[in-house]
């Protein structure tokens, strides 16, 4: 999902926008470009839905009158920029600093960086209707010169004119030192300095383009399991190079890679609202390779390293494979709408701002070797038609997905769009309908666009669904899931986790925050084939019901001796749900004047749930990402309650 607030959930198929007058910068609607005026029409009525507008200009380009002082310089070295680093960009010569000069990252350095006002709807289509940079290319960064605290007070000043024969200073000038994240995305970049804010942009200086020591560099490898065995799992990895690389693991083994890739043709537009993946927001993905290694044992650690000797390898890396379906344990954690954040002072479209605690608290899970596998399920970048941003999120999850099966299910930021077969028919994906997130995780599907399946591991079977795939009685992911869950042995795996992205029960009423044509039709299977827990995001808190059928608490859980709400499935009521999409978008605040007798632990935290399947108990822990804390805990048991 892709809102935020007090469980306030809207998604406008169609973008609204209106046109300001802006002081000098204003002029008669005659003199408007034709699409503005159009717009100016259209729309004369309406009130707006965001901070974006659009807006009439008069210059387009480079600002008037730069201070001919002006430099920018990178402190990169001279082979090139490295894989992960923080590079500084110090802008020096600066006449007049305002706050509304701000400096981009550009990427690739050819893209055009003039003013386009109305690619605001290229933002807002995706839901994010924050103030950002309205160029003709989307910029991979962006931030203001005055997040150095000495820019806009001229603290670090240098003469560069002396009044004739004097040693007093005729003409000043000040600078600015900003701090960038950058991380290999193959094409070249640029660092441009603009004035007149985001909305009125025109470019004071560019620096000179640098490029990357090795774009074609083998990186953001990360796992899946590709079936119940676990003696094999599948490695997928991004590099610049097409041809087949190799995974060496174990002692001595080694795997080639299949090579594939997408072009902005495989991205979905509409004639009424332009996505932003086909234009505005496309960057060249490179190529996505995935090799499946073999030959592998259960709950066992190996080591691997992948790539080439002609592009080089990555460093050697341990991994856990997980346990085996039908053996006595699962651990795990499990999320939904992670997203990414910058680890730098920057904007970006779409920054998910809990991302970065959860990522952390989940790699110290990883590293303390309680987690088998990870479950995201479902809006995993929110790239939403702005490509780049995948390379960003791959890197944030790289310590955990590196070393453990990361395994995920499809949200609506990932397939939504107009006239693209999605339920929904919003523009939600910006244009990615599918394609990115299936190539970079390839998951047991049956087949491309079909991205349901199920895997079992240690005691638990898990059904894995789409929920922005048609799911009524008549359609092939129903009668999927309906052959899926009755062929669970339950002898072999005696809990079955169903899991998709849109919940069947919030307390946060809003537009498609439930819709109850989904659970009409889906509910009645979970009971008839007893899931025990049914798992969702889109919603982004936390909340855990009561073993819960028709909105109605068919059981309630009871305290046991450690004080711990306790599921009996011995004499099954119905499944406990919780929603889990608190990993990383802005929260969503229960309001005070709902309290669904249903709903028996709520918590707006950001976070994820850690979980413990043996063959008697699954005991459930949501854990509080940034303080560690246990805010919620309950078990599912099939022994006695003590």
């Amino acid at each position: 999902m892709g809102s935020s607030g007090t469980c306030w959930i809207s998604k406008p198929v169609f973008v609204v926008f209106v046109i300001l007058s802006l002081g000098s910068c204003a002029s008669s609607s005659s003199s408007l470009h034709p699409l503005v005026f159009q717009s100016q029409l259209e729309h004369l009525n309406h009130t707006a839905i965001s901070d974006f507008r659009v807006l009439n200009r008069r210059f387009f380009g480079d600002c008037p009158n730069p201070s001919p002082y002006l430099q920018i310089s990178v402190n990169s070295s001279s082979g090139g920029l490295g894989d992960d680093e923080f590079v500084t960009v110090n802008v020096t010569g600066v006449l007049n600093p305002s706050k509304s000069d701000w400096m981009a990252m550009i990427s690739p350095s050819t893209s055009d960086v003039s003013s386009c006002p109305l690619n605001a709807m290229y933002y807002v289509q995706t839901g994010d209707f924050s103030k950002l940079p309205l160029l003709c290319h989307y910029p991979v960064k962006a931030t203001y010169m005055s997040t150095d605290p000495d820019y806009l007070s001229c603290k670090k000043k240098e003469c560069k004119k002396y009044q004739n024969g004097t040693s007093q200073c005729a003409v000043s000038t000040c600078s600015g030192l900003l701090t960038f994240h950058v991380i290999n995305i193959r094409t070249d970049i640029e660092f441009i300095l603009f004035s007149g804010g985001f909305e009125l942009p025109c470019i004071l200086k560019r620096a000179n383009p640098l490029k990357f020591a090795n774009p074609n560099k083998p990186l953001y490898g990360h796992l899946s399991s590709i079936d119940s065995t676990a003696t094999a799992m599948k490695l997928t990895w991004v590099s610049g190079d097409d041809k087949p690389q190799q995974v060496q693991y174990g002692n001595g083994k080694s795997q080639t890679s299949v090579v594939t890739t997408f072009s902005q043709d495989d991205m979905q537009s509409s004639v009424a609202i332009p996505s932003p993946a086909k234009d505005f927001g496309w960057h060249d993905p490179g190529f996505i390779h995935s090799a499946v290694m073999t030959g592998l044992k259960p709950s066992s650690t190996f080591s691997y390293r992948y790539g080439s000797n002609s592009v080089g390898w990555s460093d050697r890396i341990q991994f856990r494979t997980p346990p085996a379906g039908g053996s006595d344990e699962l651990k795990f954690v499990a999320f939904g709408d992670m997203g990414k954040a910058p680890r730098d002072s920057s904007v970006e479209h779409y920054i998910q701002p809990g991302s970065l605690s959860v990522i952390e608290a989940v790699t110290d899970e990883i590293k303390s070797g309680n987690v088998n596998s990870v479950f995201h399920i479902g809006d995993i970048s929110y790239a939403t038609g702005f490509l780049v941003e995948w390379d960003f999120f791959l890197h944030q999850i790289n310590p955990v997905a590196s070393q453990v099966s990361y395994m995920t299910a499809i949200g609506n930021h990932e397939r939504d769009y107009i006239d693209s077969g999605s339920v929904y028919i919003l523009a939600d994906s910006g244009g990615e309908v599918w394609v990115p997130y299936e190539t970079y995780f390839p998951m047991p599907t049956p087949e491309k666009d079909k991205p349901w399946y199920s895997i079992e591991q240690g005691s638990v079977h898990i059904t894995v669904i789409s929920t922005e795939h048609e799911w009524t009685k008549n359609s092939e992911q129903y009668q999927w899931m309906k052959k899926d869950m009755a062929s669970v042995d339950r002898s072999k795996t005696p809990w079955l986790i169903f899991m998709g992205h849109r919940p069947m029960y919030t307390s946060c009423p809003g537009f498609l925050s439930v819709d109850l044509r989904f659970v009409d039709e889906v509910e009645p299977l979970l009971l008839s084939n007893k899931v025990d827990l049914a798992l969702f995001g889109h919603v982004h808190n936390y909340e855990r019901t009561c073993s819960i059928y028709k909105s109605q608490c068919k059981k309630l859980p009871i305290k046991n001796e450690a004080g711990i709400d306790s599921y009996d499935h011995r004499n099954y009521g119905a499944p406990v749900h919780a929603i889990i999409g608190m990993a990383g978008f802005s929260l969503d605040e229960f309001p005070s004047d709902i309290n669904n007798s249903w709903s028996i632990s709520r918590h707006a935290e950001y976070g994820y749930l850690r979980g413990h399947a043996t063959r008697t108990d699954i005991k459930l822990e949501f854990v509080n990402a940034k303080t560690r804390i246990v805010e919620d805990s309950f078990h599912i048991t099939k022994a006695q309650v003590r």
